[in-house]
């Protein structure tokens, strides 16, 4: 399982994200680097001259009210004054580029003799010293004059900025790839042997482009398989005529002059008219039988295995309980036949179907003891006029099992060519039981 997104909605999002983040990023650092010294400078000048006020204050003023002041200070500006002393505990400010900018400036304002730490004798706090008249003293600031204030509003307000961005560009990216979505739905739909119809041509010039040449590829590929089911039709109906003169010509025939070619042409005319029949269920599995929303497909392979069974072929089923769901009957009737032909026409005793659901989906399996058909070979049987000479020859036309596929495709379904355990084969055919239509 992976972390990165599998549809182009959310790739070009998060992409865009990343982007924006970045962008994001970088322009925060900028403006931090560009803002340092101008802000350095504008901390360094507040301190050194709220430094120069006090001590003139504490100059001029008389020294019964310097206690006085000094109290005041404390309670409206948070600026206390302490006497130093040698030997006091320091903590000079971290190595930050800008606490550098800052105490490089008030000494330049100050005097080189003037130092700066954040903790004096334990307590935490801005400490600057300054001189008078030869005595060293201390002044305490908040921690705030030298700090930032408010700093996570900026980063409330840019990370504000930055999800907006990202609405915004969800938004213009969902609206690019709406045309791709039906794009993927005609697709699909094409896949499944259906005509969608056309797409609508809007959007940028390369969507209105590919949706064109979506539309032109989609009523081509419709106009050639009309055709050629047309065509087939047209061939299975015009040799049934000749077929039936045949026919009733070799009824007619003296069975006791030779029986046995009289037989052979009937199997003949038997097989010829069973293969014009599949050219017409192959020309006609894509015309638009109604599918019902409550289809049993219990029903409909019992009925046909009791048929069979009836006629004296070796077939049995075993039915699981099945919800209803949307098919075509007809389509489904002809798939399970052509899956019960092709399994007494190749197996070599009793053909079992059996039914069941499974990961939302009604399965069909129709087993048998013949040849099986090998791995490799799986895939290329499903395609029409194909047949496997070695394990499948005989008579057939090589489109029992493409009908079947295209037939499971109409309905979002698939069908798989398995080995049957003990020798055989498994076809197993997966219809959804939701429709996506």
């Amino acid at each position: 399982m992976t972390l990165f997104p599998r549809t182009l909605l959310w790739r070009s999002v998060l992409l865009i994200a990343l982007l924006l983040a970045v962008a994001h990023f970088a322009w925060l650092q900028i403006f931090r680097v560009s803002e340092r010294e101008p802000r350095a400078r504008q901390v360094a000048q507040q301190i050194v001259s709220v430094v120069n006020l006090t001590r003139a204050a504490l100059i001029t003023a008389d020294p019964s009210k310097r206690l006085q002041l000094l109290q005041e200070l404390s309670q409206e500006e948070g600026i206390q004054v302490h006497v130093g002393h040698p030997g006091e505990r320091l903590v000079p400010l971290p190595d930050r580029p800008f606490l550098r900018l800052v105490e490089s400036e008030i000494k330049r304002q100050l005097g080189p003799q003037t130092q700066l730490a954040i903790s004096r004798e334990g307590v935490r706090g801005a400490w600057v010293s300054f001189d008078i008249d030869g005595g060293e003293y201390w002044m305490f600031l908040p921690r705030s004059r030298l700090e930032r204030t408010d700093p996570l509003r900026w980063v409330g307000w840019g990370a504000l900025i930055l999800v907006l961005a990202l609405l915004g560009a969800y938004l213009i990216v969902s609206r690019i790839n709406r045309p791709l979505r039906e794009l993927t739905r005609a697709a699909d739909e094409i896949g499944r042997g259906r005509t969608p119809p056309p797409v609508s041509e809007t959007g940028p010039s390369e969507i209105r482009t590919l949706a064109h040449a979506f539309n032109r590829m989609s009523a081509d590929l419709k106009r050639l398989d009309d055709e050629r089911a047309l065509l087939l039709a047209g061939v299975s109906h015009d040799l049934r005529t000749p077929l039936s003169r045949i026919r009733l010509g070799v009824e007619m025939l003296d069975d006791a002059r030779d029986p046995h070619l009289k037989a052979g042409l009937e199997q003949d005319i038997e097989d010829i008219d069973a293969a014009i029949g599949q050219f017409l269920d192959f020309a006609r599995v894509a015309e638009g039988e109604a599918a019902v929303p409550d289809g049993d497909l219990n029903a409909i392979a019992r009925e046909l295995c009791e048929r069979y069974a009836r006629s004296g072929k070796p077939v049995s089923g075993r039915f699981a309980a099945l919800p209803p769901f949307p098919l075509r009957p007809l389509a489904i009737q002809r798939l399970v036949a052509n899956l019960l032909d092709n399994a007494l026409r190749h197996g070599q005793s009793e053909v079992e179907v059996t039914t069941e659901v499974a990961d939302g989906r009604a399965i069909v399996e129709v087993l048998d003891r013949g040849p099986g058909i090998p791995e490799d070979q799986a895939e290329r049987m499903l395609q029409p006029f194909t047949r496997l000479d070695a394990a499948r020859s005989g008579a057939g036309t090589g489109l029992g099992l493409a009908i079947v596929e295209r037939i499971a495709r109409s309905h979002g379904g698939r069908v798989q060519l398995l080995p049957r355990e003990g020798g055989g084969l498994r076809v197993r055919v997966e219809l959804p039981l939701a429709s996506r239509s």
